[in-house]
């Protein structure tokens, strides 16, 4: 295999000869041999906009050679188009804070930058990948700062997937509003609801999770470029980091902000920490909806069958016929995933020591995955499951014409005593209420008409016109 020779600190290696990456990269990848994931594309563009605004900076406080700068800024443009994905190597997760991580990016760019100046790649006479593509920079500042970016752009898709589901939830609402249907507490009968205020109530709650999501979100804007190392910016010109910062906020077009305290946004990935909790309780949100979903599908012959879910695939392999839930099933599944990774990222936001936080891969791999997955599962639910599912209205009337829950509304007009009583006796003969009040004529039709009226019975304050019977219903 043709090869070319680098050196670096502990020796030389042999590295293919068509390769952006370099010695670092190359040794991140005996080393880290760990998930077989690589960064996603998010978060490699993400370095590539931080790389040429540092370069930009670096011209432009005089010490940057501008011909050099040029040529990285022209390489991390081409990074960012989406070219050289393939030379990001390095695992998501290995030791040293992510540096790998920044050297790979910085090896890729220098080398990219080489060739756009005449040279051959690994002649870093011409382009240093330390030198230059890192000046101003560690690893400590730029990588939390891919992060924050990173996330931030992903959210933007995540924000997308939540409106729409928001809205086919609230269309379905309005849709089954007049369902009626039997409610249920501790998954016994309960009093009757109609099945849009179900879906009425999904709606809220996934409505709280976009505003809770949104406003831990707003922390990721805080970066920390100019912090270099520990926060203290040795190294660092102090009109590189204001320019970097605003370029950085042009490029990106996020409303990046530079942190107030260097040493304290270089030490601390608590921002990163309560984005996932939000994540985590949306993604529980997910999972008690899905979960109510295929309670409510169930059957379609022995459960409660109160609603149709769309048939996406067979079900079985070997009972014909047979069609799961497998949408709200993934849901589930994608809910656990996103819980677990919150807890490696707590896990890892808490094992920080002094002035670096040493877990950071670990807690941004876990992170994007979070808001990756969580997009797409959104999506799916909403496109496959949510816009397609029908209400079984005669399976809804019927449980509900045989269910005791509905002896609750004649509460105000007789009392609980009585109503008691009553439901007693509907157990004993299996009789329902309607049958019961009919045949000791305690109501008219047109009375017990409207008591068990639709809006009656679910809206507080309806039934405010009593018909208390002052007589007994049962000796």
């Amino acid at each position: 295999m043709n090869v070319r020779m680098e050196s670096d600190s502990l020796g030389t290696k042999e590295i293919p000869a068509d390769a952006y990456y370099g010695i670092q990269s190359a040794r991140a990848l005996e080393n880290f041999a760990i998930t077989g994931y690589r960064l996603n594309s998010f978060m490699i563009g993400s370095l590539a906009m931080i790389k040429k605004s540092c370069a930009e900076a670096n011209i432009y406080v005089g010490i940057l050679d501008p011909r050099i700068g040029r040529a990285i800024i022209a390489a991390a443009e081409e990074v960012m188009e989406g070219r050289f994905h393939d030379q990001f190597v390095v695992d998501v997760i290995q030791g040293g804070a992510g540096t790998s991580i920044n050297m790979n990016a910085n090896e890729v760019i220098a080398n990219r930058a080489i060739e756009i100046l005449g040279g051959r790649k690994g002649d870093y006479t011409l382009v240093s990948p330390n030198t230059h593509v890192n000046m101003s920079q560690s690893t400590n500042d730029v990588f939390p700062t891919a992060i924050r970016i990173s996330a931030l752009k992903m959210a933007a898709g995540l924000e997308d997937a939540l409106r729409g589901l928001l809205a086919a939830l609230e269309a379905k609402s309005r849709e089954f509003d007049d369902v009626l249907k039997v409610g249920r507490t501790h998954l016994q009968d309960a009093v009757p609801i109609r099945l849009g205020q179900e879906f009425a109530a999904y709606a809220k709650m996934i409505a709280r999770d976009r505003v809770r999501l949104k406003r831990s979100l707003e922390e990721l804007q805080l970066i920390n470029m100019g912090a270099t190392a520990t926060g203290t910016g040795l190294n660092c010109d102090v009109n590189y980091a204001l320019v970097v910062t605003r370029r950085l906020r042009e490029i990106t077009g996020l409303d990046l902000i530079a942190a107030s305290d260097l040493v304290d946004a270089t030490q601390n990935l608590d921002a990163l920490a309560d984005v996932s909790a939000r994540l985590k309780i949306l993604a529980l949100s997910l999972s008690k909806i899905a979960n109510d979903l295929r309670l409510l599908a169930s059957g379609p012959r022995a459960g409660l069958a109160e609603i149709n879910l769309p048939p996406v695939q067979p079900g079985s392999s070997i009972m014909p016929g047979k069609v799961n839930p497998v949408i709200a099933e993934v849901v589930n599944q994608i809910s656990f995933q996103v819980a677990g990774n919150d807890l490696t990222i707590g896990l890892a936001v808490g094992a920080g020591q002094l002035e670096l936080n040493v877990m950071e891969p670990v807690a941004a791999y876990n992170l994007l995955q979070s808001i990756a997955i969580l997009t797409n599962g959104i999506n799916i639910f909403t496109e496959k499951c949510i816009r397609g599912i029908t209400a079984n209205r005669e399976r809804c009337k019927e449980y509900l014409e045989n269910s005791i829950g509905v002896i609750t509304a004649l509460n105000p007009h007789v009392g609980y005593e009585q109503a008691a009583a009553l439901a007693h006796e509907a157990l004993v003969t299996g009789k329902t209420v309607r049958e019961l009040l009919r045949e000791k004529q305690i109501f008219t039709d047109e009375e017990i008409d409207t008591i068990f009226n639709v809006k009656e019975m679910t809206m507080p304050g309806i039934a405010g016109r009593r018909l208390l019977k002052t007589q007994p219903l049962l000796p």
